[in-house]
């Protein structure tokens, strides 16, 4: 064999280790870039939540103080006095709340009763347990009666809405768009407020309180202090 020959060859057997070589550096280099993908890939998820509970929160941030009424009143000519009391709801709760007022029994029929005798001279506005009247109704005895004024009207209970000009229980208006709805003292609670809203900032209502005494009332009032006393209830739906 001539030197040509084994020089043809040797090239040969270079050529083909460096071959080799290369496809062996391919392969591994393959196998390393994919590695990670098969190692690590996805085999399950698990989803899951995350809750808090935020509780209620309802009060009177502005209760009702005692309510001393002015206006000139005498037993046998007569007067009126008058006078107002303000209460605010603050509450979270998004079904909305409702209030209710009931007159404390003093022991006699009238919720309103002179402090030196108890007397019962002044009696309750309306008949007992009626719907709120459209307006004062005068009387041939002095009268109690008391009604009810809310931030917006679609607060107050229907009861205590007017049509603006001759009925209340429906119709969406409220002193002064139209007449105030007059109604007597209860034992019982009667709602005054009634919404499906909630209050964060506060909603604020007023009480409104008329003693009307005709001239030559009968009974005819003694002189002296009256007093009635009232509780204001507050509940969320």
């Amino acid at each position: 064999m001539n030197n040509l020959t084994l020089k043809i060859l040797g090239q040969s057997a270079t050529y083909s280790v460096v071959a080799s070589s290369l496809v062996f550096s391919l392969l591994t280099l393959a196998f390393f870039a994919a590695e990670p993908v098969i190692s690590h890939g996805q085999s399950d998820t698990s989803e899951f939540l995350i809750q808090t509970t935020i509780l209620d929160e309802s009060s009177f941030t502005a209760e009702p103080v005692d309510v001393s009424m002015s206006g000139t009143v005498y037993g046998v000519t007569g007067g009126q006095a008058t006078g107002t009391a303000q209460f605010t709801v603050r509450t979270n709760n998004a079904s909305g709340y409702y209030v209710e007022i009931a007159f404390t029994s003093n022991g006699t029929t009238e919720a309103m009763s002179g402090d030196d005798d108890d007397g019962e001279s002044i009696r309750d506005y309306g008949p007992d347990g009626a719907a709120p009247t459209y307006g004062y109704n005068s009387s041939t005895s002095a009268q109690f009666a008391y009604s009810v004024l809310a931030s917006t009207t679609a607060n107050l209970d229907d009861a205590f809405e007017s049509d603006g000009s001759s009925a209340c229980g429906s119709g969406g208006n409220q002193f002064p768009s139209g007449d105030y709805c007059w109604k007597g003292p209860e034992i019982a609670g009667v709602r005054i407020i009634d919404t499906a809203t909630a209050a964060a900032t506060g909603a604020t209502s007023t009480l409104v309180f008329n003693v009307t005494v005709p001239s030559g009332a009968t009974p005819s009032p003694t002189a002296q202090q009256y007093t009635a006393t009232a509780t204001l209830s507050l509940f969320t739906k």
